[in-house]
């Protein structure tokens, strides 16, 4: 008689469903599901499934570094934070072998990597769900010798800069944007190949720098800056292809009204920007809900003055930073109307100074490589 074996999860479904739902599955949870067996394993760190994730996980993990001054940092899934007593809130080191340095600074984050700057001249890309880290060592020589000054200091000296991703180089890009004497220069670092490339052939003439943000946002091939102050907002959006090498302006909604100068985010893939109108004590939240059609502009108005907006949950709820003057930290989830649907206030092991004394920085998780360490994929966590 034959004896009767326990069926394993790959008698029962075919390969093909099993990638399929893996791709749905939140990231932060592949981690976990790679122990399953060496097929799983073997699935899961495939860089290519890990580009299909970025694209089509139905959740995306949001998860929000807050670094106090003391170089201490903390983690959030912001998502989480309404799960009841699932979440977590745990300190995370910077990939740094020695005490994180004091002159080290967040510069923005792309496709799951954080960018760090630390002086003089080191970039590090960092993917803290991976742990994986690289440190990009730089020359500014090859751009002092078109400068007339002696020096280069990043970004002090940088009008505008963005950290991006470039698909048909398949690499990652720095640009800076800078001006010397009455010359506006542009450059960008290319981290597969660690070299500046010459952009000044992309500025248009009598281009003004100054107008906008220095930080830009990538979304959809592009970096992207907001103006900088009220009277440019007329200027509208400045957007930099990072394939075609070319500028481009977006305008603005037209209905725009502020009091004061707006803040620029992403939210749920899509370009958005915020503002609290002290008259009426509401936070207004435009969002162009089809990238580059100006009639998608939508505005969401929050009855609450204190409020940054962080990510979307569920494709349509805001999640926020909520009272962000007042201790502890608190955050809420609004829906599109307006209505509050949950609020949280941070766990006493959070300090209640962490935002007051410190910065945050939101980006969304996931498990790629950089296009140059694919082929070590199975190498232990880098150190810097």
């Amino acid at each position: 008689m034959e004896e009767n074996k326990q069926k394993s999860i790959h008698d029962i479904l075919p390969l093909d469903l099993i990638h399929i739902i893996l791709l749905r599955i939140p990231v932060k949870h592949l981690g976990r599901l790679r122990c399953v067996s060496k097929l799983w394993h073997s699935l899961i760190s495939d860089p290519d499934f890990a580009e299909s994730h970025l694209h089509l996980s139905l959740a995306p993990t949001h998860a929000c570094i807050y670094r106090k001054v003391s170089t201490k940092s903390y983690l959030v899934h912001v998502e989480e934070v309404f799960n009841g007593d699932n979440y977590q809130v745990k300190e995370v080191s910077f990939p740094f072998k020695k005490q994180p340095p004091s002159k080290f600074r967040v510069m923005g984050s792309c496709r799951g990597f954080v960018l760090l700057h630390q002086e003089p001249h080191f970039f590090v890309v960092w993917n803290p769900l991976t742990g994986f880290s690289k440190r990009v060592s730089y020359s500014w020589l090859n751009i002092l010798h078109r400068s007339k000054g002696r020096y280069f200091y990043f970004p002090g000296n940088a009008i505008l800069y963005g950290f991006g991703y470039d698909a048909t180089q398949d690499d990652y890009l720095v640009v800076v944007a800078w001006k010397d004497s009455n010359c506006q220069l542009l450059d960008c670092l290319s981290l597969r190949t660690n070299s500046w490339i010459n952009l000044d052939a992309a500025l248009p003439k009598r281009f003004g720098f100054c107008l906008w943000e220095s930080e830009g946002l990538f979304l959809n091939g592009s970096i992207h800056w907001l103006p900088y102050s009220l009277k440019h907002y007329s200027e509208g959006l400045l957007i930099f292809d990072l394939k075609e090498r070319s500028f481009s302006k977006m305008s603005l909604p037209e209905q725009l009204i502020m009091g004061g100068p707006a803040t620029f985010v992403i939210l749920g893939g899509c370009l958005a920007l915020y503002f609290q109108d002290y008259v009426e004590g509401n936070t207004h939240i435009w969002v162009m809900k089809q990238y580059r059609v100006h009639s998608s502009w939508t505005l969401y108005v929050i009855p609450c003055l204190e409020f940054e907006p962080l990510c979307l949950s569920n494709g349509c709820d805001i999640i926020a930073l909520d009272s962000i003057l007042a201790r502890p930290l608190k955050f809420a989830k609004y829906n599109i109307r307006g209505e509050l649907l949950q609020h949280f206030t941070c766990p006493a092991h959070l300090p209640h100074d962490i935002y007051k004394y410190g910065s945050y920085h939101v980006y969304t998780e996931s498990l790629l490589l950089l296009p140059s360490d694919n082929k070590h994929k199975d190498k232990k966590n880098n150190v810097i």
